[in-house]
């Protein structure tokens, strides 16, 4: 089973899904559309992010295949940061933290491989310029999100912080990634009832991917990080199971 519950609380739930809402309230909210996650708390703001704002906010790109490709410049720009850290990290690394980290990277570019192919199901269900906005912001955010997280290992491994963190509990002992789990399992459910039959092996593929990640991520994060990931998940399949189909 794939699965977070409410029981997140108040901080568990900004962890969850602020991570896809900086660009649903940039990209979304230009065309006027309300964005699907609009309330999280955002980071300040990288130079990626603020090029993508003031590229958004142009006259000449206010249509949607300007707008998509304000978000696609961003995410080439988040993927460059993205390669450029984990070179660097991989030079700071602990001789024993390498192969670890090798294998969370590794499994990390093969969940988003599958991914891709769960979005074009998933929007391929949908009709209108809101949601062809919604796949582009939905393929930039994982993007920015690795990005940041190997910008911050990077960050405390050349401030010394050379340990590998201590290793999270199994998820049933900890009631926050217990709850997670229940929650992401809920809408794992959800989107898999709603999803064309042709179409629900691709989901599958998605989720296993991801969890292979997960798994691979655990050894080299804490337990707040690792709610990080899962409330992300938990984002993203409520997020598609709330689009799937819609016209």
């Amino acid at each position: 089973m794939w699965v977070v519950k409410s029981l997140l609380g108040a901080d568990g739930r900004r962890r969850a899904f602020g991570a896809l809402a900086l660009t649903s309230a940039l990209s979304v909210a230009a065309l006027g559309i309300v964005p699907l996650q609009a309330h999280a708390e955002v980071a300040a703001a990288d130079p990626i992010d603020a090029s993508m704002r003031t590229c958004l906010a142009r006259s000449d790109m206010s249509s949607t295949a300007g707008q998509v490709q304000c978000m696609d410049t961003a995410r080439i720009g988040w993927k460059a940061a993205l390669d450029g850290a984990w070179q660097q990290l991989q030079a700071k690394l602990p001789p024993a933290q390498r192969k670890p980290w090798e294998k969370s990277q590794a499994s990390w570019l093969a969940s988003r491989d599958v991914e891709k192919q769960l979005l074009a199901a998933v929007f391929a269900t949908t009709h209108g310029s809101m949601y062809v906005l919604a796949e582009a912001d939905m393929q930039l955010q994982p993007v920015r999100d690795r990005a940041l997280a190997l910008r911050s290992a990077l960050a405390r491994t050349s401030a010394g912080g050379g340990d590998p963190p201590r290793p999270p509990r199994a998820c049933t002992a900890d009631a926050q990634c217990e709850h997670a789990m229940f929650d992401l399992n809920r809408y794992y459910r959800r989107l898999q009832s709603k999803m064309p039959a042709r179409s629900r092996p691709t989901l599958a593929r998605a989720q296993k991917a991801w969890s292979v990640y997960l798994n691979a991520a655990t050894p080299v994060i804490d337990e707040g990080s690792r709610i990080d990931i899962i409330g992300a998940r938990v984002a993203t399949l409520k997020r598609l199971s709330e689009t799937v189909g819609n016209d």
